[in-house]
């Protein structure tokens, strides 16, 4: 199974960040973790990095209730930005609301909703997604 070089967490719970990255260690998820605590932050960081033609990532993991900018806020900010690389992103909130899955789903950039906590399968999931999309 192809492996995702770079992932982006975006969450402000330290404690569901920490067992994220259990979960991409177990399932050999990727290369490369990066965590912000909230969508400004995020948001500031990965503009940087287009900026600068650097790495971006190949997956984002989008929690929805956070300080700042939370991630609606983060994602309508997000795909305002040009960026030529196709990135996938994943909701990932412990909301159950069927008006946040509808809202999540009604935004193209958006592959799924994952309801917390993500699981080894969720997660292997993911990685076969992901190798599905960029098949040559």
């Amino acid at each position: 199974m192809r492996r995702i070089d770079t992932a982006c967490v975006i969450d402000d719970d330290p404690i569901f960040v920490y067992g994220i990255k259990k979960v991409m260690k177990v399932t050999n998820f990727c290369d490369r973790i990066l965590v912000f605590n909230d969508g400004q932050e995020a948001l500031d960081n990965l503009k940087e990095i287009i900026l600068i033609n650097g790495q971006l990532p190949d997956v984002i993991l989008l929690d929805l209730n956070m300080p700042i900018l939370d991630g609606w806020q983060f994602l309508e900010e997000f795909i305002k930005i040009p960026c030529a690389k196709k990135i996938i992103i994943y909701i990932v909130s412990s909301s159950v609301d069927p008006e946040d899955v509808l809202r999540a789903k009604s935004y193209e950039r958006v592959s799924d909703y994952i309801v917390k906590p993500i699981s080894v399968k969720k997660m292997k999931e993911i990685l076969q997604d992901f190798e599905n999309t960029f098949k040559e």
